[in-house]
């Protein structure tokens, strides 16, 4: 079955009219600031000696994927208010599907792997270094990638296929895969069970690392009678957990919960996991995080400047 629509019309911030400007204004502030913290992250991460380790190879990696996240859904929304057009083409729309679901996708599994590393880093601390190398972090951060693209391959293909021949208004702030699905004439059920699978496959094994890595990391903090060593460890953990709680609890409440909401419900919940959750990323690790911060005060007196 082809296509019966060459684009869409994203109905974004369309229907705001007396609040275009101020929420593009805010939109676009969120979206220079998470270019800024991220980049930051990264220049630290490849920079300073300190911060070339496991831990902060993957926090890398989750900051690349935060740019890449917000770009696709912050930067063609603002483009859209810039010309005042909310008609998309069906290419776009279907590359903005694959490139936000493989980030999706990625993500998930990236903090299943940062979950890993800091099970091994404080369960088994004198055979971390034997246990997590450079080399086998590149492989994991590249398997991962890999993952993200081959499951967000598939269900673009399958997409491909679907035809659209009533509403061509999308309710969100960019495409998503669910609302294309919802939107289709076509027999969806193969689409339908293509996400069921991946759920089960993909997304409870990730969580499932995520959980189980950090049941075995609260019982041996628990288990250290040093009130600073309980400190320490928590702080380790405190940045990622509060970003896997983060990702995973507006994740569940767009795709897992009864699809009831309405156009400023879905628009809602894509801002906060699309723009502000990137945004919100490296200021948490940064805050909660003095190896962040030293680098950071490190690389300002390297400039001149001291802090």
């Amino acid at each position: 079955m082809t296509n019966r629509t060459s684009e869409f019309i994203l109905l974004g911030l369309s229907d705001l009219k007396y609040s275009q400007i101020p929420l593009s204004l805010l939109i676009l502030f969120v979206y220079m600031s998470t270019l800024a913290g991220n980049l930051l992250i990264i220049s630290l991460v490849i920079s300073d000696s300190h911060l070339q380790t496991p831990m902060y190879f993957f926090l890398g990696n989750l900051s690349a994927l935060d740019i890449f996240t917000s770009s696709v859904s912050s930067f063609h929304l603002l483009f859209d208010i810039f010309r005042r057009s909310w008609l998309i083409l069906y290419s776009s729309c279907i590359a903005q599907v694959f490139f936000f679901f493989c980030f999706v996708v990625t993500e998930a599994f990236l903090l299943a792997v940062m979950s890993y590393d800091r099970y091994v880093a404080i369960c088994h601390p004198l055979h971390y270094t034997t246990m997590i190398n450079i080399h086998l972090c590149i492989r994991l951060a590249f398997g991962v990638w890999v993952i993200g693209s081959i499951c967000s391959s598939v269900h673009t293909i399958c997409t491909l296929r679907l035809a659209f021949c009533g509403s061509t208004i999308i309710p969100g702030l960019f495409c998503e895969l669910y609302q294309l699905i919802q939107m289709s004439c076509s027999d969806t059920s193969l689409n339908h069970l293509l996400l069921y699978l991946q759920v089960v496959c993909f997304g409870v094994a990730a969580l499932l690392i995520t959980f189980l890595s950090y049941v075995y990391v609260f019982k041996t903090i628990l288990r250290i009678k040093m009130k600073d060593g309980k400190l320490k460890a928590f702080s380790t953990c405190s940045s990622h957990l509060t970003v896997v709680f983060i990702f995973y609890g507006t994740v569940i409440f767009n795709y897992v919960l009864p699809n009831n909401k309405g156009f400023l419900e879905v628009r809602i919940v894509s801002a906060v996991y699309a723009i502000l959750t990137p945004f919100l990323n490296p200021a948490i690790y940064s805050l909660r995080n003095n190896e962040i911060k030293g680098a950071f005060c490190r690389a300002l007196t390297r400039v001149g400047f001291r802090p």
